[in-house]
């Protein structure tokens, strides 16, 4: 394809930006109309790269390469790959959908807020694509203050120390990251992600290696976010819009779990197999993660709080199966195949979190902009006086619970079962997570939300509107359709997995 695709689904956005920029007070709508319009086409244009990535073939594709910055050895390349194709078809469907969820409910500061949000898509974007460190680490920071902009500017009664905390968390991050960049480009004389991974550097120095690996583990793990190193999710969370919460939890978080498996893994496949087993300091986080975050839900009475809890409890997950993933890579010979299925697993529910837990975060606010509160113990009820509702919810829960027949189920799946082939016991600690998950969507949101008496408050509360279903719909048909059949999301995961781990064991073994 001659078209240069991945710089146009990465700055059809930033023109939109551009455009909606000139426009003066008072043309609200338009801008809200235009801003949509600009989001409609990263759809279309990864919806082509979906169709037109050969399978077979695997690999970068639609790789784009031209001289930018030659005093500094680095170049603006772009590429794709089945890790990077779910994210980006993730990023775009996610910011379309809140673009038309936010249409129809910012009312102040409307050019502005979209302007963020068209510059948060490119950020993500970029990200996600860029296969050189620089251009890597300069869509990672723009991503950032739209992010920042959105909590501080439009989120809650403590906005502006969610919004610090965050910036704060992240800058921190993104510091070690760089120095962890500078440090390899030292070291193989290119900014090249690839080229960089195929270097191995450090091979022999496990010293200098296991510095470098947690330069860039604790940036990712921040953004993951893992445990301790979590605190910043909730209140950002809390804070934030609807859409922010919605972008955040289902995009920026991946975030993190892509550049562990594009770096850390790639880049110190040796590191990161003895972390997990000989010093398992990696799955310990792993599990924590997985049963503090679900526990820490079942004592939250603040449903975007508890929501926002539970993603690090899902999140954990994906680092399970990367530790499943490296342990196996560790240890070579029948644990392989085990490595491939807990790698599968990571990146599947990198996907399957950004849907339904996107999809939670609308619900939120849906129901937040009726009642005008979140408090669990408020409601009691709700699924006579609003089913649809109800009915959106419960599928939504369901996704994220992991019930079979769901997106869910397959993601967590893969991860058990790539964790008992490689590291057993913190399987099944980490089983814990999913009885606990359990407990606080079936009691504290189905039970204490929309079972049991009606109350009188609630009585005239209304039902979904035709544009909420409409945000809705796309999100729980994919929960349905690829929870029955998932192999259109695992295909290409797969194909780039099973090459990564072949290559990584040729190289230690």
């Amino acid at each position: 394809m001659d078209f240069p695709i991945l710089s146009a689904i990465t700055f059809v956005p930033l023109v939109g930006a551009l455009i909606i920029l000139v426009f003066k007070k008072g043309q609200e709508e338009l801008i809200g109309r235009l801003s949509i319009a600009f989001a409609v086409v990263p759809v279309l244009l990864a919806i082509l790269l979906w169709v037109n990535y050969d399978q077979d073939l695997g690999g970068i594709q639609f790789q784009e390469d031209y001289e930018w910055i030659p005093v500094l050895n680095s170049r603006y390349t772009m590429g794709i790959d089945g890790l990077s194709l779910p994210m980006v078809m993730l990023t775009s469907v996610l910011s379309l959908l809140a673009g038309l969820y936010s249409n129809f409910t910012i009312k102040e500061r409307v050019k502005e807020y979209f302007i963020s949000l068209l510059l948060l898509e490119m950020g993500m974007m970029g990200v996600f694509l860029s296969l050189d460190f620089v251009l890597f680490y300069v869509f990672w920071e723009i991503g950032l203050v739209p992010m920042l902009l959105l909590i501080a500017l439009w989120g809650g009664p403590r906005r502006e120390y969610a919004a610090i905390k965050f910036f704060l968390f992240t800058l921190a991050g993104s510091v070690l990251m760089l120095l962890a960049i500078i440090a390899v480009y030292l070291k193989t004389d290119t900014f090249n992600i690839i080229e960089a991974a195929a270097a191995q550097p450090w091979a022999d120095n496990i010293g200098a290696a296991s510095l470098a690996f947690f330069g860039f583990f604790i940036a990712f793990a921040i953004k993951l976010p893992s445990f301790p190193i979590h605190t910043w999710l909730p209140d950002a969370h809390t804070e934030a819009p609807v859409c922010g919460s919605v972008l955040l939890a289902g995009v920026l978080l991946k975030l993190g779990a892509y550049g562990l498996v594009r770096m850390p893994l790639s880049m110190f496949p040796q590191v990161f197999g003895r972390f997990v087993v000989d010093i398992p300091i990696l799955p310990i986080l792993a599990v924590i993660s997985i049963v503090y975050g679900a526990m820490v839900c079942m004592a939250q009475w603040d449903l975007k709080r508890l929501i926002a809890y539970s993603s690090v409890s899902h999140m954990g997950y994906v680092l399970l199966g990367l530790c499943a993933g490296a342990a196996g890579i560790y240890l070579g010979g029948d644990y392989l195949e085990s490595a491939n299925l807990g790698l599968n697993g990571a990146a599947m529910q990198m996907f399957t979190h950004g849907v339904t837990t996107g999809g939670l975060f609308f619900l939120v606010g849906m129901i937040y902009d009726r009642a005008h509160t979140r408090e669990l113990r408020d409601f009691g009820g709700l699924g006579v006086q609003i089913p649809y509702y109800y009915g959106m919810m419960l599928v939504t829960c369901l996704a994220s619970l992991g019930l079979p027949g769901l997106i869910g189920f397959w993601s967590e799946l893969f991860v058990f079962r790539g964790a008992f082939g490689t590291i057993p016991l913190y399987a099944i600690i980490g089983g814990l997570g999913i009885v606990f998950t359990a407990g606080y969507i079936l009691w504290k949101i189905v039970q204490h939300m929309f079972l049991g008496q009606p109350k009188e408050r609630w009585a005239s509360l209304p039902d979904m509107t035709s544009w909420e279903k409409a945000t809705l719909w796309p999100l729980v048909v994919t929960m349905v359709i690829f929870g029955i059949y998932p192999m259109p999301i695992l295909a290409p995961i797969n194909g780039f997995m099973h090459s990564l781990v072949e290559n990584l064991a040729q190289i230690l073994h």
